[in-house]
């Protein structure tokens, strides 16, 4: 990108991409070029995919971020392939051998027996290789240095795995998880589960929530597209949570809304629902059970 490039005028924009991450970027590295490529003033991506990772990585741009979190806590997909045999230092291919075992003899039962055990609630202790941070580190730059730490468990959930395919050497897995799932973990317990090591060689995200990946949506192909090209392919702001309730702001209370003002409303309960004018979305509120419309993110689209 030139000096003159990076000048580009900024603008107000809000929408959800729905881009295919390539190879070899990182997830912020990815975002800045999409924000570039609208001329978005804000922007922000919903969970992060390691530089060796690709595929499905929502960028909310504008008044979207403010449903960022809600992909971010949200249950994800990907497809992963496991080569056995043995460890890496960073759990991929990117890290220095660390321990080696013999190959066991596969079959499609005994894979299946295996991944079975994985199904359900379990704990997971997140790699030194992560993002997460230790008193403002990332955890990566302490391991970088030979650095280790304590991690605490965390609980995750791994509600399906399928088994796509199976070497002498590899296994292909289908994985749905719920948030904070480190797929580069899940592989090495598998791998031992197995009788031997292993490292992912492949990490590709199909699904962010109730978003799936749509294989085109790469940096190339808004690269190629007129900048009204580019809008048309935009998810509304409240796309992250466009399957939450809908109900219509009462008579003459759109403005009040819009100032975070209450406002009396005939209808249930419920601890989310989108708000909106006519097809206008205003934002997110509660309804109390005293019916009260209470304003909990306004957009100001």
């Amino acid at each position: 990108m030139s000096a003159s490039s990076s000048k580009i005028a900024r603008r107000r924009l809000s929408g959800v991409f729905l881009l295919n991450k390539p190879l070899g970027i990182s997830s912020n590295a990815a975002l800045q070029r999409v924000r570039w490529l609208f001329r978005a003033d804000k922007g922000g991506h919903t969970g992060a995919l390691d530089p060796l990772a690709s595929g499905l990585l929502p960028i909310c741009l504008g008044e979207a971020t403010k449903f960022s979190h809600y992909l971010l806590d949200s249950n994800k997909r990907y497809l992963t392939t496991i080569q056995l045999g043995h460890s890496t230092t960073t759990g991929d291919v990117e890290g220095e051998v660390l321990s080696e075992a013999d190959l066991p003899a596969l079959t499609e039962q005994s894979i299946q027996a295996v991944l079975a055990k994985f199904i359900g609630d379990t704990t997971q202790i997140p790699p030194m290789y992560s993002a997460l941070k230790k008193q403002g580190r990332p955890l990566y730059e302490l391991a970088r240095q030979g650095i280790e730490i304590e991690r605490e468990a965390r609980p995750i959930h791994l509600s399906a795995i399928e088994l796509i395919s199976f070497t002498a050497q590899s296994i292909t897995l289908d994985i749905s998880c719920s948030k904070g799932t480190y797929i580069r973990v899940v592989g090495e317990d598998i791998a031992k589960a197995l009788g031997t090591y292993g490292h992912l060689t492949y990490l590709h995200r199909i699904q962010t929530g109730h978003f799936a990946l749509i294989p085109e949506y790469t940096i190339e192909h808004l690269e190629s597209l007129t900048e009204q090209e580019r809008e048309a392919l935009l998810l509304p702001a409240y796309a992250p949570v466009d399957h939450f309730p809908k109900v219509q702001v009462p008579e003459g209370r759109a403005e009040f809304f819009s100032r975070g003002m209450e406002s009396n409303i005939e209808h249930e309960a419920e601890a989310q629902v989108l708000v909106f004018e006519g097809e206008k979305c205003l934002g997110l509120a509660e309804i109390t059970d005293k019916k009260r419309l209470v304003p909990k993110r306004v957009l100001n689209l």
